[in-house]
């Protein structure tokens, strides 16, 4: 897990994670980095959970660089499962028998050995999918990604959002750790689309697993009707936006031989939009 600055969120998760449903066989650890968070994340979480390992940012790691810190520290423990979560997802008390109820079923079918197990998540008021397996949205665009709608069976994915994930230890001693090229987001996606090119599965879990709220897209700042092209670039260019080099190295890495027209593509219509009005789109989210 990796946090900065929600304190509530970050308790409330945590909460939900020792208050999980398991045998006893299962021993849980958590490890949890804070990136320089002045609410008195820290503090708290030391108090409430004395058992969680921490360890502290400088604030600049956001959410790719500090989930790449906590499970560079957790490869450590070299133990047979692997859990990311988003410190603003609330389990249910039965998510986590649940993961490895459905792992130790994949792990029967030899077909299946290496896989990722992804749990789906809804907001807490609506109801509605926020976060889970992704797929592809159009076939021309190997980049363009929309959720999964959950089903009532097991169902593959192409790639993923980082909220919760399962990762056993055989895909981790491949895929190795988060990328990073990546600061903020596309982190998850790149490694949910690397565990395939290793020869894995991914697997999206029946129902959900718990809440999450979807956060707002900073996608929508680059389309702000009130800022001029030259602002949307620099906006674009921000940590959670879509920074150049970093869409570089995920589209030359996922794009096939014709990378620098998806590479592109989000950028020219960026100016697009700019110049003539309309919005851009998203090339990761559909």
């Amino acid at each position: 897990m990796t946090c900065f600055n929600r304190k509530a969120k970050t308790i409330a998760s945590l909460a939900s994670v020792f208050e999980q449903v398991v045998s006893d066989e299962i021993k849980l650890q958590v490890y949890l980095v804070d990136d320089g968070s002045t609410d008195g994340t820290t503090e708290t979480v030391a108090e409430r959970f004395p058992q969680v390992k921490i360890f502290r940012g400088d604030g600049n790691l956001f959410w790719n660089g500090g989930m790449r810190r906590s499970f560079a520290e957790a490869l450590q423990s070299d133990a047979d499962y692997y859990l990311w979560l988003n410190d603003d997802t609330i389990l249910y008390p039965d998510t986590i028998a649940r993961l490895l109820e459905y792992a130790e079923q994949l792990e029967e079918n030899t077909a299946a050995h290496r896989f990722v197990l992804i749990g789906s998540t809804c907001d807490p008021d609506t109801g509605n999918l926020t976060y889970g397996g992704m797929v592809r949205s159009t076939w021309w665009h190997p980049l363009k990604f929309q959720l999964l709608p959950t089903a009532d069976t097991l169902q593959t994915c192409h790639t993923m959002n980082g909220n919760c994930v399962l990762i056993p230890r055989e895909i981790a001693q491949i895929v190795g750790n988060l990328d990073p090229n990546f600061v903020h987001s596309t982190g998850d996606l790149d490694y949910g689309l690397r565990v395939r090119q290793a020869g894995g599965t991914l697997w999206v879990l029946p129902g959900y697993v718990g809440t999450c709220k979807q956060n707002p897209r900073e996608a929508d700042v680059w389309e702000n009707p009130n800022l001029n092209v030259w602002e949307r670039l620099k906006k674009v260019s921000q940590p959670k936006g879509l920074p150049v080099q970093e869409w570089k190295v995920f589209a030359k890495r996922h794009a096939g031989p014709f990378w620098p027209f998806y590479w592109s593509l989000p950028y020219v219509r960026l100016v697009f939009a700019a110049l003539f009005g309309g919005k851009m789109g998203s090339q990761i989210n559909g």
